[in-house]
């Protein structure tokens, strides 16, 4: 590599060091207990997670291990092929049967990852002289997918479906997809699904929902965003769920007709040209997904926690967004506040990241609090008095 291009590539990152973007990693260690959201960093701090997204707090239930383990001990730990040669095994088989009735859907298909079954699903259904229409806040992977599928992409505005609307009436005939979040990652709230599903079908569309952050959470069953509105296949064809968040394990699927996933098998190239997902790590989704179904507690317990927080947040005059899901953001405006206010929580043993730009908008930087079912209380509460404190600090 030539020096003019290694000058650049540091004056690049120098630029990112003076706006406060540039990012790094916490080394994880070890966990103080096996279910407990207490993490060890290989600094040898002890921090509470409150930034991860293991909702129901199964990422290490030792179901899920001893689930992993045993068919890594039978079956090995990977694939070794693509789903179409070799790679597609019985758990694979068994998982997909599994999500499908779980999601009240004629199939679902497994994939590595929930970034791979976005640009899978649309680049399978939406191509040129097309257009996709996105919510102005969809997930990165959205936003990957529809410009590789080379369709226009066009942005309606966050959670408006008027907006959506206005864009599939000005060009009649065009919009083959309309694809949004159905719990906002970094927002926290819930999109418009009944009235996008309304444009949907008044404009012969499909209606894509990833509902990463809903599934397992949302809805008396756990079935996530689509639940909550009393939503079926009919007005949501095409349902993404991952299985690295409520799930605690890895990995992704495509949810919805049996055709329209048969179509998606036969043409969509993130899932037709990659190794199959590791059969160990399909078995332990599906003990999470026995857990989801079985222990309905830990959405009730997930709730007390967000309310408690709201509670004690707005008492503590904290810079609240609108959501009443497990994503807690508080909107701080600059990168370089929400970093000072990221260090002083981890000061306090409270592990709290900031999300800044790229993620979220220019002036949107904040911090991102993530509640599981396996906090407790009184760490609620502690977090809580550390962001007051924090807050405080800060203030003129």
């Amino acid at each position: 590599m030539g020096k003019r291009r290694v000058g650049s590539l540091g004056a690049a990152l120098a630029a990112l060091d003076a706006a406060q973007l540039r990012r790094g990693r916490l080394t994880v260690t070890g966990f103080a207990a096996p279910e407990q959201r207490v993490l060890v960093t290989a600094d040898g701090r002890t921090l509470v997670d409150f930034s991860s997204n293991d909702y129901l707090g199964l990422a290490r239930h030792p179901a899920l291990a001893r689930a992993m383990s045993e068919c890594a001990a039978q079956l090995g730990a990977g694939s070794g092929a693509s789903h179409l040669i070799t790679g597609h095994g019985a758990e694979h088989a068994r998982l997909e049967e599994e999500l499908a009735q779980f999601t009240q859907r004629e199939r679902a298909l497994l994939f590595s990852t929930g970034y791979m079954a976005n640009l899978a699903v649309l680049s399978a259904f939406a191509g040129r002289a097309q257009q996709v229409l996105l919510d102005r806040l969809s997930h990165a992977s959205l936003i990957d997918g529809a410009r590789l599928c080379g369709a226009q992409l066009r942005r309606y505005g966050h959670a408006d479906a008027s907006s959506a609307e206005r864009l599939a009436t000005a060009a009649p005939g065009r919009t083959a997809l309309i694809a949004t979040d159905g719990v906002f990652s970094m927002d926290g709230d819930l999109a418009p699904l009944p009235q996008l599903a309304q444009t949907a079908q008044a404009h012969d569309a499909w209606l894509v929902v990833d509902d990463a952050h809903g599934l397992g959470v949302i809805g008396a069953s756990g079935r996530g965003a689509l639940e909550h509105y009393g939503l079926g296949e009919r007005e949501v064809p095409l349902l993404i769920g991952t299985l690295g968040k409520a799930f605690g394990s890895f990995g992704a699927f495509v949810a919805g007709p049996a055709e329209l996933i048969e179509y998606l098998m036969q043409k969509a190239r993130p899932y037709i040209y990659t190794t199959a997902l590791p059969q160990p790590v399909a078995a332990a989704s599906r003990a999470a997904l026995t857990l989801v179904r079985a222990e309905s507690w830990r959405r009730t317990r997930l709730q007390e926690h967000v309310a408690r927080f709201r509670a004690g947040a707005r008492a503590a005059g904290l810079p609240l967004m609108d959501s009443d899901t497990p994503i807690q953001p508080l909107r701080l405006g600059s990168a370089r506040a929400a970093l000072q206010m990221q260090g002083e929580l981890a000061a306090a043993g409270l592990c709290v990241v900031a999300i800044r730009p790229p993620t979220v908008p220019p002036g949107a930087a904040r911090l991102r609090v993530a509640l599981s079912a396996a906090h407790t209380p009184a760490q609620v509460d502690e977090l809580v008095l550390q962001l007051r404190r924090a807050w405080a600090r800060r203030q003129p």
